[in-house]
């Protein structure tokens, strides 16, 4: 049987937040990434966190996605010193802040075409480790928790592609059906909306093998260079499902792809913590990353 709901949700959060904030670190010293150097201040997260930690309250409180306090919660918790990107800081999180409807925030994005960075997708993984038991819920909930930032399509697929694939990842340690980045993939499709999101997923299938590097992964799929979803989930995914049980080989693979580095560790951190929990996240990362903070799981 799958760990409790609550252990897996805190779990993922935990190795989400060492995931970003692990990446984050070699912004300043990529050449850190070839020697496997991390370095020896305290690790600071970002936005991606920040987020993720908004989704878990909302779990908290309300059992469910509930939009309006989550919007609610992203602008409120809102700290522009996160990294969050230009839409956010100066569009729709300050508005939301100030009473503008969500959905009209959201919409308006983009010239009206709404977000389809990788933000929805960056912060999802707790959820899909809460809702592991049913990937129909799962998918569910991950569109309205992307909704609520992000109105593009490509946007929303995204969010729910990492929010199965972490579901998926946590059924999998028991049943073993996973063996590889294919079966893991083939596992996660058929819940996410027809969506270059999902052509890439396939087109991971097709091209890569179950021993390909992580350089021809990147190559082919994006590193999330261009802060999409559809060149950050494709990698993400294919790379935890090529290294399941080993977090902290996964995240050194990742990170060695460069691109959006904070973003890719901390989705694949939080998919492989919601697997295997936070035990097999090494003592000296645990004690360099920043602490999450005491609204998660407090009452304000």
């Amino acid at each position: 049987m799958p760990r409790p709901q609550h252990d897996r949700l805190h779990d993922s959060l935990r190795g989400l937040s060492i995931g970003d904030a692990f990446g984050q670190q070699f912004f300043a010293c990529p050449e850190n990434t070839l020697l496997r150097k991390t370095a020896v201040i305290p690790w600071r997260w970002t936005d991606d966190t920040e987020m993720a930690c908004s989704i878990v309250r909302i779990l908290h409180t309300h059992g469910e996605i509930e939009q309006d306090a989550l919007a609610t919660s992203f602008a409120t918790r809102f700290d522009r010193g996160r990294g969050y990107g230009p839409a956010m800081v100066f569009g729709l999180l300050p508005e939301v802040r100030d009473g503008r409807p969500w959905r009209e925030a959201a919409g308006s994005l983009f010239d009206g075409s709404g977000s389809f960075g990788n933000g929805a997708a960056m912060r999802v993984a707790p959820l899909g480790a809460f809702f592991a038991d049913d990937l129909e819920m799962t998918a569910e909930q991950a569109r309205l928790s992307a909704e609520v930032t992000h109105a593009h399509p490509e946007g929303i697929a995204g969010g729910i592609a990492v929010a199965v694939a972490t579901a998926v990842a946590v059924q999998s340690a028991d049943t073993n059906d996973v063996t590889g980045p294919r079966t893991f993939l083939e596992a996660v499709i058929p819940h996410v909306p027809q969506s270059i999101v999902r052509e890439r997923l396939e087109y991971a299938i097709e091209s890569l093998g179950p021993r390909s590097s992580t350089d021809r992964a990147s190559d082919l799929l994006g590193n999330g260079g261009n802060i999409s979803a559809m060149d950050t989930v494709p990698f993400c995914l294919w790379t935890a499902g090529r290294f399941p049980d080993d977090y902290t080989e996964a995240l050194w693979q990742t990170v060695s792809a460069l691109g959006d580095m904070d973003t890719n560790c901390a989705i694949v951190g939080g998919i492989l913590a919601a697997r295997l929990g936070t035990n097999v996240i090494p003592d000296e990362w645990h004690d360099q990353c920043e602490s999450l903070p005491e609204w998660v799981t407090t009452p304000s």
